[in-house]
C-alpha cells in the first residue's frame, strides 16, 4: 500500500501514526512521533463492549436486565416509567433515554458528587429508551461498573487475562472515578500497536492465535447497526461496510471485514470528520 498521498497530509490533521493490515500482513505503517501509550479517549467504549461480550459469555449479567434490577440500591427514589423500561442494552446505543449527555470530559474534574452511579441514575430519562439517539457516556460508564460489581474486579484486571494478555498488551493504566471505579467510557491508555491488535481481534470474530476467546455471535451482534443512527454497542459503523473504535481527536481502529482489513490511527486531530474522510478516499480506498 502506498501512503504517500496520506502523509502528504497528515501533518495538517496532527496524525501521530498509522498502521494497515490486510490478510494478515502488516502492508502499510508510519509515524511521525514515536509510539507511547495515549489516552484513547471514546475508543475505550468498545473495550467496555468487550468486556460486556466476556461479561454475558460467563453467565454474569443479560442484555435484557432491567437497570432497576442491575442497580436496586442505586435508584432515585422517584422512578419514572421510561427509567423502569430502560435494560443493560440501552446502555450500550446511546439510545438510554436521557436529553443531554453526562460524565463527558470537561464535566467529570468540576462534579461535587463522588457516587456517579446514583448521579447518573438520577439524571431524567425523558424518552423511551430506544427512541433517541444521545452521544452519553452514562451508558458505557454503567455498564462498566455493572461488569466490575458482577466480577468483583476492576476493568483492568477482569481484561487482563481475558484479552489483555492475549494480544500481548501489559496493564494499561484506565481512568477511574471519585470511589475508583474503572471509567468504562473512556481513559483508557495505549499505544497504536495495542489498538490496532484489538482491531486485529475484532476482525478474527474473537480468534486469537487460533483461540476463541469471544463469542463469534456477539462480535457480529455487538457490531451490527443496533437503532436509528449508525452505531452499534459501542462501536460506530461507517463506509465500506466498516465498523470502528473511535476516540477524540481521532484515535481509531477501523475493522474492514469484506477487505479483510484493519486501519488504525492515533492523532491530535481536532477535525475528526475530515480525517475520517482522508481515510477513506486515500488509504481505505487501496484496500
Amino acid at each position: 500500500m502506498n501512503l504517500t498521498t496520506f502523509t502528504q497530509k497528515a501533518a495538517n490533521f496532527h496524525v501521530l501514526g498509522i498502521k494497515v493490515t490486510q490478510n494478515g500482513k502488516l502492508t502499510a505503517q508510519w509515524e511521525s512521533d514515536y509510539e507511547c501509550r495515549r489516552n484513547i479517549y471514546s475508543a475505550t467504549k468498545s473495550f467496555t463492549s468487550c468486556a460486556v461480550g466476556f461479561a454475558i459469555q460467563e453467565g454474569l449479567l443479560a442484555l435484557d436486565e432491567k437497570l432497576t434490577d442491575a442497580f436496586p440500591n442505586d435508584l432515585p427514589g422517584n422512578l419514572n416509567e421510561n427509567l423502569k423500561k430502560a435494560t443493560v442494552r440501552d446502555l450500550l446505543t446511546m439510545c438510554l433515554g436521557q436529553e443531554r449527555p453526562a460524565l463527558m470530559g470537561e464535566q467529570r474534574p468540576v462534579y461535587e458528587e463522588d457516587d456517579w452511579v446514583k448521579m447518573s441514575l438520577a439524571i431524567p430519562f425523558c424518552y423511551e429508551p430506544g427512541t433517541h439517539f444521545v452521544y452519553n457516556n452514562v451508558g458505557p460508564y454503567l455498564a462498566g461498573v455493572l461488569v466490575q460489581r458482577r466480577s468483583g474486579c476492576d476493568l483492568v484486571s477482569y481484561l487482563t487475562p481475558r484479552l489483555f494478555s492475549h494480544l500481548g498488551i501489559k496493564r494499561p493504566t484506565w481512568e477511574t472515578d471519585p470511589l475508583g471505579n474503572t471509567f468504562g467510557a473512556g481513559g483508557l491508555f495505549l499505544t497504536l500497536t495495542e489498538l490496532h491488535k484489538f482491531g486485529l481481534f475484532y476482525l478474527n470474530k474473537g480468534n486469537w492465535n487460533g483461540k476463541q476467546l469471544l463469542n463469534e455471535k456477539w462480535m457480529e451482534e455487538s457490531t451490527r447497526q443496533q437503532v436509528d443512527a449508525p452505531y452499534g454497542y459501542l462501536f460506530w459503523r461507517g463506509e465500506y461496510n466498516s465498523y470502528r473504535a473511535d476516540g477524540k481527536y481521532s484515535q481509531l481502529s477501523i475493522i474492514l471485514p469484506d477487505q479483510n482489513a484493519v486501519v488504525s490511527v492515533v492523532s491530535e486531530c481536532r477535525r475528526s470528520e475530515e480525517l475520517l474522510r482522508v481515510l477513506y478516499d486515500d488509504v481505505i480506498a487501496q484496500l
